[in-house]
């Protein structure tokens, strides 16, 4: 099982799925207020609509993946087909559909996702794009998603978006996709331990890493999770680094496959 190499043994489903429902639940109590979805948000040639549209449409291949995990060649087939455009293609498609039919189909796949991943073994694997999946890093990872692309509806609208505790799922992506981001960057990935303090929302520290050790990120939650998963550039946040690879982390950090 290579769950791309991501150490997810600490995910507990039973506190990260009712997050997940939350964190979806959030974003549509916005976007279902809002009667025109065609308002562009930061992502280049994104509206809301393919904001929502994206969402659904990967809702969609992870219930495919789960329940029909042969139907997932096809999946693949198709994204290689369509490379570098793929995203855009399938978040065109879904935007062009009524507003009203594509809330209901996000709602629908939300609620399916949700209800697949309580039941699947938390160690069964399904395929995913160029690795295989557990359900213990798919709960984390469609919390991600959510967010970051929610994250971009509400700067679209010019909405504060106020971080919650559901944060930390986000951040210990963040953190165990550390080897991803060098990987990503074609740079080799540093031996050492790191040490990340993190300040939550509600004023706690959340902790990784060794307390010793050498190469160190702190800075407050939000920051972190904001630059892992690229919606703002490291200069934006207020995250600093101790020790050389520590700085390059910052400069390349990502979290989404």
């Amino acid at each position: 099982m290579l769950d791309y190499g991501l150490d997810m043994s600490g995910v507990e489903r039973d506190l990260a799925l009712p997050d997940l429902v939350a964190e979806g639940d959030e974003l549509d109590a916005l976007v279902s207020a809002q009667s025109d979805w065609s308002k562009p948000t930061p992502a280049a040639g994104w509206t809301i609509a393919h904001q929502i549209a994206h969402l659904a449409a990967a809702d969609a291949n992870v219930l495919i993946a789960i329940r029909t995990p042969d139907a997932f060649d096809a999946v693949l087939k198709q994204a290689e087909a369509a490379g570098s455009q793929y995203a855009d293609l399938d978040a065109a498609a879904g935007a062009a559909k009524p507003r009203s039919a594509l809330l209901e189909q996000w709602r629908a796949g939300r609620a399916e996702v949700a209800a697949a991943l309580r039941d699947v073994p938390l160690d069964h694997g399904f395929p995913w794009y160029g690795s295989q999946l557990t359900a213990a890093l798919m709960v984390p990872l469609r919390l991600m998603e959510t967010w970051a692309h929610g994250q971009d509806i509400f700067d679209a609208l010019g909405v504060s978006h106020p971080p919650t505790g559901r944060l930390r799922h986000v951040a210990s992506l963040g953190v165990a996709g550390r080897e991803l981001s060098f990987h990503a960057a074609q740079l080799p990935v540093p031996p050492e331990p790191f040490r990340v303090e993190l300040t939550g929302p509600d004023g706690q520290t959340w902790v990784w890493g060794p307390e010793d050790a050498m190469q160190r990120v702190q800075g407050s939650a939000l920051d972190f999770c904001l630059r892992a998963t690229q919606r703002r550039s490291r200069a934006e946040t207020d995250l600093t680094a101790v020790g050389k690879d520590a700085q390059k982390w910052l400069d390349v950090a990502r979290v989404f496959l």
